[in-house]
């Protein structure tokens, strides 16, 4: 053991110097597959042999790039056609220690996310003075700013019956999580975040942050977590910003799961149910919180909510398990007190390999609705009446948000190379904000995603 521990850490070292030279053109010349192959499982190559043996080291890179584009075909609060682009990049490093340094079961996970761009939603779909409940760029979110995204390590007990994980790190990435390539927000994963952004901080924004998992079986697995609130971790410029100062709270949520193989054909499944409570107090939404033309709130309380989720593979193509049909559904449930979204469902279905010619390329459909609490609207119509507006086209008066916004997305995923995604998709957003006046929206979107 002592004479292999320098070893290792040459081998770490090497990585980290390789990992900071991999887009020369020397490496990448020396790849025999070359870049840009469509056989290559990246875009710059394998670098002659040296990222797939680093791998096998312990040591894997990933530098990923995904853009999304939308247009709004008709409808929408700006009726004018427009289109908009935004992006990520993501850049991280996974290191198995088990490999590496000999630390049984331990990985640790280095992540830097960059965001950009503008979203059809803001721009033209939803009225800028209330917005869009979703968004129809999903890739959008949280500040068009650089982030330090993962930080994070983990370390199982007992052959990995008990794994504990730390650091910087993201609730959705262990709770409320699936599989998703659609565009639209509200089809994705860790939709409980995603109505909940003030307490529950989803991908790309870290926070401090620790989870325990138990796995009873290799299927059954029950988890909880603790997560520092931290209001400033959304702030552009902040992705950077390690310190507690200005935490409001913790986030503790709590999971049961089941990860089974159904059938003769061992098809894979995930079955999850969760609830989340934060000790952050935030207003109570309620009638009578306008006074004097502002509001006042006289009580404020604790937010808590929960989900449900199911994804299930439910055929194959000739024993295939790469290929098929999947059911996705999804469900949240919101306190009515401090939440303004108070339930949230989604059903959604994907088939892989639908044509034998192209057996990695996707097909999906998928219906999400989003609800409004009616306290968040009764607090509306008060505000517009204490300011004394009725008229919707005047400038002051607040939009009223009433009911549900549903968003529907078709997509086609092209598999173009191993490294190369190209998903055009029509979107429609009914009720968009669930704003009456707001027609319909029919938008266009094309996301691509780049393993380089």
């Amino acid at each position: 053991m002592a004479n292999k521990s320098p070893l290792r850490f040459k081998k770490l070292y090497l990585a980290c110097s390789v990992g900071l030279l991999f887009s020369s053109a020397h490496v990448l010349a020396a790849d025999a597959a070359g870049p840009f192959s469509e056989d290559s499982t990246y875009m710059l190559g394998d670098w002659g042999g040296t990222r797939s043996s680093l791998k096998d080291e312990g040591i894997d890179f990933q530098l990923n790039y995904t853009s999304e584009t939308g247009s709004n075909f008709s409808g929408g609060y700006d009726k004018h056609t427009t289109a908009r682009y935004s992006d990520q990049w993501q850049a991280g490093t996974t290191l198995d220690l088990d490999k590496l340094l000999n630390w049984k079961d331990t990985i640790f996970q280095f992540t830097v996310t960059n965001r950009n761009g503008r979203n059809i939603s803001n721009d033209a779909v939803g009225d800028p003075r209330s917005g869009t409940l979703s968004s129809s760029q999903e890739v959008w979110g949280r500040g068009q700013t650089t982030r330090l995204t993962q930080f994070w390590i983990s370390q199982g007990y007992f052959n990995d019956t008990l794994n504990i994980k730390a650091g910087r790190m993201t609730v959705g990435e262990d709770f409320d999580s699936l599989n998703s390539n659609f565009q639209n927000l509200a089809l994705g994963s860790g939709q409980a975040g995603n109505w909940r952004g003030d307490r529950w901080y989803n991908w790309p924004v870290s926070q401090w942050g620790g989870r325990i998992k138990l796995n009873f079986t290799p299927e059954v697995y029950a988890q909880v977590g603790i997560y520092n609130q931290n209001p400033k971790n959304y702030n552009t410029g902040n992705g950077f910003r390690l310190d507690t100062t200005g935490t409001v709270g913790n986030l503790v949520p709590v999971e049961f799961g089941w990860k089974p193989s159904l059938g003769p054909e061992q098809l894979p499944g995930k079955y999850a149910v969760g609830a989340y409570y934060s000790s952050t107090k935030g207003n109570v939404y309620s009638s009578g919180s306008i006074q004097n033309g502002s509001e006042v709130y006289d009580r404020d309380a604790h937010a808590y909510g929960g989900y449900l989720l199911v994804q299930q593979q439910l055929t194959s193509v000739a024993g295939d398990k790469n290929r098929g049909l999947t059911l996705t559904v999804q469900g949240v449930m919101n306190d009515k007190k401090t939440s303004k979204t108070d339930n949230y469902q989604e059903v959604a279905v994907t088939y892989r390999g639908i044509f034998d010619s192209r057996p990695k390329d996707e097909l999906g459909f998928g219906v999400a609705r989003i609800h409004v609490n009616k306290d968040v609207t009764e607090t509306q119509r008060e505000q517009n009446a204490a300011n004394g507006v009725d008229n919707y086209n005047n400038p002051t008066y607040l939009p009223i948000q009433s009911g549900a916004e549903v968003n529907y997305e078709l997509y086609y995923g092209i598999q173009v190379a191993n490294w190369l995604t190209i998903r055009p998709n029509l979107q429609y957003v009914s009720s968009p904000g669930a704003v009456s006046q707001v027609k319909d929206a029919f938008i266009g979107g094309v996301m691509v995603n780049l393993a380089l």
